[in-house]
């Protein structure tokens, strides 16, 4: 019925706390440091920011399509007050426990696989940084 609003409430919160640290980031940046867009300098850590962003892209591509099948089934229409489990008492409750139950399972569930790709991520990053120090040595 509404599931999709807590991993949307997710990304949300998400996107808001990227954009903050990547203004952080970008004023703490010096001037003349090259940019690891461009390719100029091979890059062998990835910046949280960008990692925060697969997060966000996750949440929302998942809320979406989430929506988007709601919207088909009828559960969610265009006008007041959008969800159709707002129109009676009993469907509001069975929606609210919907939203606690299976809403929460998939953000926490969306949340854990950004985990182990923050792992896999991490695993490489040590690998490529072991390759560069004994290239540099070598």
């Amino acid at each position: 019925m509404a599931c999709f609003i807590v991993p949307m409430t997710e990304a949300v919160v998400v996107t808001v706390v990227g954009q903050a640290k990547k203004a952080k980031e970008e004023a703490n940046k010096p001037a003349n440091s090259p940019d690891p867009e461009s390719g100029s300098e091979k890059e062998t850590r990835i910046p949280f920011t960008r990692k925060l962003k697969w997060l966000s892209n996750m949440l929302w591509g998942g809320s979406a399509l989430l929506a988007f099948e709601h919207l088909w089934h009828g559960e969610v229409v265009p006008w007041f007050p959008f969800l159709t489990a707002l129109s009676s008492p009993a469907d509001t409750s069975a929606m609210l426990h919907e939203m606690a139950t299976s809403g929460v399972a998939m953000a926490a569930l969306i949340s854990a696989v950004w985990g182990v790709m923050l792992l896999v991520v991490s695993i490489q990053e040590k690998k490529a940084l072991k390759a560069q120090q004994a290239a540099n040595q070598g």
